[in-house]
């Protein structure tokens, strides 16, 4: 199955070999530099889907420093040689679009969140989300998607897990809201990302792939749980989402005591159960073997290889054409 090919929208990959994001923070004044493209275009080789590292849709939603952004056009120019050095290895490449909301690095503006609640003891706590910071976050998801179709991305991925903005709106240990966006309700709790989601499909059209990366568990108590998995996972499929891309919430990209191939197998399974379009599992996936026994077992669409492929550039040629070597 690794090997057989699969569909995102109207794309087709040539296999199910996803490179994940995975920060690296060597950007260049929020651009890619000639060695940021040789980094993703080695690791394209033999890959079917690149997904590049999380860019900032606005300032004021800056994770760390040297940091991809997204924010204004003059980037454009810069991504189209990214995305040219990747789709010249037959690989199709996707840009992930995020705001750190409370977890955005101190600039001099003012972060923001649902509730203004701190996350990693952020001084000063951030500011209780308006309607009108709401809207202005929509807006820059839109724009931001717009910059990455024009600078060649064959999709986006919106950033919603790890603790960032969406994943604060999602998990109820973050979002305390009692408005439509409210934390007591799994409707409340992914309004943003339907409204995000449908202000993005009607923007790039119906063809252009939309991807969520979704948070889908905090692993802590009070937080989002696996149970409410299959109906947030149709919510977003329902809002235009073409692909969901498994990750943990709160509680980041491990989990606690987990060594074992697919980590978040045990989410991935029940939102594949749940929706027609594909899901993507990552997470201690290091040989074909593995990739393959997770799709055997229906845990997955797409397996996104990580770290292993972080120390070896070629483990996708390796897993495509010469088995023996992995």
């Amino acid at each position: 199955m690794l090997k057989d090919t699969v569909k995102i929208n109207q794309l087709v990959l040539r296999n199910r070999i996803v490179m994940p994001p995975m920060a690296t923070g060597k950007a260049d004044h929020g651009r890619p530099d000639e060695n940021l493209n040789a980094y993703y275009a080695a690791r394209a080789r033999g890959t079917a889907l690149i997904i590049v590292e999380h860019e900032y849709i606005s300032p004021e939603g800056m994770a760390h420093d040297n940091q991809l952004s997204m924010a204004d056009d003059s980037v454009i120019p810069a991504y189209r040689k990214l995305t040219d050095a990747v789709h010249e290895q037959g690989a199709a490449v996707f840009a992930q679009l995020n705001h750190a909301g409370a977890q955005a690095k101190d600039t001099g503006l003012p972060a923001i969140s649902p509730s203004g609640i701190s996350i990693q003891n952020r001084e000063p706590a951030p500011k209780v989300m308006a309607v009108e910071d709401i809207e202005h976050v929509k807006e820059s998801f839109v724009m931001a998607a717009l910059r990455a179709q024009a600078a060649g991305f064959d999709g986006v991925e919106i950033h919603s897990a790890h603790g960032y903005l969406l994943n604060q709106f999602y998990s109820p240990l973050t979002n305390h809201r009692t408005d439509a966006y409210n934390g007591q309700t799994l409707e409340g709790r992914t309004r943003l990302h339907a409204e995000i989601l449908r202000a993005v499909r009607e923007a790039v059209g119906d063809d252009y792939p939309v991807a969520i990366r979704f948070g889908a568990c905090d692993y802590m108590e009070g937080g989002s749980r696996i149970e409410e998995i299959p109906e947030a996972s149709r919510i977003f499929e329902e809002a235009g989402a073409d692909m969901l891309d498994i990750s943990g919430g709160l509680g980041g990209f491990t989990v606690k005591g987990r060594t074992q191939p697919g980590w978040f197998a045990e989410l991935s399974i029940p939102a594949r159960n749940s929706v027609q379009i594909p899901v993507l599992l990552t997470g201690g996936i290091i040989t074909a073997d593995d990739a393959e026994q997770l799709l055997q077992e229906n845990a997955a669409d797409l397996i996104g290889v990580g770290r292993a492929m972080l120390k070896d550039a070629d483990w996708s040629v390796k897993a495509v054409y010469d088995e023996n070597l992995m």
